[in-house]
């Protein structure tokens, strides 16, 4: 299967959010719904009406009890799934928060040093940008075609 990511449309909107704390990054084991028992940032879907950012923010408060300080946009991911799903994610990024880090319904919060992140239980795309997002300054656009949890193809450009 090949996609033509100049006609690609996603089906759902969503975000996720990386908050560092010095060389520690706070990730979360997954515990409900898509990507359940998988380590990732918190994020999700957008709420209609609202904005990636508000998003963002909002899914990091519900997910693990804090607020992001001044987040940035710092890349997209456009997910295309065999099975018809296309999901379009806004990545943002955070130097600060304020709050304290609980475990939730929905999340286990997991402070990982930036260098040691567990790629091995995430998704497949993230060793392609993940860290190299969070150790620079650059922004990324990433394009990916999944079959269940298995990466078909990648492609990664920064600036």
């Amino acid at each position: 299967m090949t996609v033509d990511w100049t006609t690609w449309q996603p089906t759902m909107r969503a975000t996720l959010m990386f908050v560092c704390d010095g060389d520690n990054v706070l990730l979360i084991r997954k515990k409900r719904g898509f990507g359940m028992g998988k380590i990732n940032g918190p994020g999700g879907k957008l709420d209609p009406g609202e904005t990636e950012l508000e998003c963002a923010v909002r899914e990091t408060q519900e997910e693990l009890g804090i607020t992001a300080i001044n987040p940035v946009k710092r890349g997209e991911l456009w997910f295309h799934f065999v099975d018809g799903m296309a999901m379009h994610v806004a990545v943002f990024h955070a130097l600060s928060f304020t709050g304290e880090v609980i475990e939730t319904e929905e999340a286990a919060p997991l402070w990982t040093p930036i260098n040691a992140i567990p790629f091995e239980q995430m998704w497949a795309d993230d060793a392609h940008w993940l860290h190299r997002m969070l150790k620079g300054h650059e922004t990324f656009m990433g394009k990916f075609l999944f079959d269940s949890d298995t990466m078909l193809t990648r492609d990664v450009e920064w600036s």
